[in-house]
């Protein structure tokens, strides 16, 4: 466990903190499955990033908008996620389950994201 110097400990060494938060669609994961008790199915999480990122209503979502999503999770960023323990994945049932990890780096982007979040006209996420 790494202990920060500011009252707060990460069961993961910094690099492991930094590689899983270093990517947007990682980031969206960690915040998804920290939610969800039960997990998120890899399919949900895909068709919820494609439609942040569009910026559209999920029912709006393409297939081929969930498809680019759904490809990069399964192929990349869960199994990242799953070797560095921030989210247990299963490739079978594509189930994505919190860890001991998933609760503090969600606190952890929540905090950077409203600390350091200024909205800019036009900007995306």
């Amino acid at each position: 466990m790494t202990d920060t110097g500011c009252g707060r400990a990460f069961p993961m060494s910094p690099e492991d903190v930094f590689q899983a938060v270093s990517d947007r669609r990682r980031r969206r994961v960690i915040l998804s499955v920290d939610r969800e008790e039960d997990g998120v199915d890899a399919d949900e999480l895909s068709v919820e990033i494609a439609s942040r990122e569009n910026a559209i209503d999920p029912s709006k979502v393409t297939g081929a908008q969930r498809s680019r999503v759904y490809l990069s999770l399964v192929q990349n960023h869960l199994i990242t996620l799953d070797e560095l323990d921030v989210a247990r994945y299963d490739p079978r049932s594509k189930l994505v389950e919190s860890t001991d990890a998933t609760a503090s780096l969600a606190r952890l982007i929540r905090e950077v994201t409203t600390d350091c979040y200024t909205p800019t006209e036009g900007a995306g996420e």
